[in-house]
């Protein structure tokens, strides 16, 4: 489990791939005598575990499922990637609670200034879009940030100096590629209510919720 909040901009090193897997070795300035083989770090908000690690880098194994359905497959050596380590009991959960499992990716279409701070327009499917909620809370390649918007297609976020400076977000352009994973209650509030199938797809209607007192 995870917080949104990036303690360290890392860089790819290396990215040794084989036919359907890979393995991505990252160089860092996180503390190595606070990283131990099998923890758990958040790359590009991807839960990834150590196999590997010397002075001043990591390596993690990329499962093909992971390939598939994130941003990792496209790095390449110098690229720069979000870390965070996994949250522990004891710290303040600053951002908000991220699983490190990736939803879907979501393209950037717009980018502008807005005032002190720099505002994105990220295109999502609607699979993963009905999840995203205006002020509710969104991870951007790992990064916690609050939705201003929801369109039919895309939503918005607004991108403080701090956040850009500390992070990768500072780096993208329209058309790249980013992770994006959802407030993980909003699934489970979804299933507890009847609304997704066994394949996942939502069935909560109006309907539904008329029936059950909600509206």
């Amino acid at each position: 489990m995870f917080t949104g909040l990036i303690e360290d901009v890392g860089n790819v090193r290396a990215m040794r791939r084989g036919s359907r897997q890979a393995r991505l070795c990252v160089a860092t300035a996180l503390p190595q005598d606070e990283i131990a083989m099998g923890d758990s770090i958040a790359v590009n908000g991807v839960c990834v575990t150590v196999v590997e690690q010397d002075s001043d880098s990591f390596s993690a194994d990329v499962s093909p499922e992971t390939l598939d359905c994130t941003n990792l497959g496209q790095l390449t050596p110098g690229a720069a990637v979000n870390l965070e380590r996994a949250l522990r009991l004891s710290d303040r959960l600053g951002g908000h609670l991220v699983s490190g499992h990736v939803d879907d990716v979501a393209l950037v279409a717009a980018r502008r200034a807005d005032g002190n701070a720099v505002r994105f327009t990220f295109e999502l499917a609607p699979a993963a879009l009905r999840y995203v909620a205006a002020k509710g809370s969104v991870a951007v390649d790992g990064v916690s940030l609050t939705v201003n918007e929801v369109g039919t297609h895309s939503f918005t976020v607004a991108v403080i100096p701090h956040s850009l400076a500390q992070t990768t977000l500072k780096h993208l352009a329209v058309g790249d590629r980013v992770n994006i994973e959802t407030d993980l209650l909003a699934r489970y509030v979804e299933r507890l209510l009847g609304g997704a199938d066994v394949s996942g797809a939502s069935t909560l209607t109006m309907e539904h919720l008329a029936r059950n007192g909600f509206v």
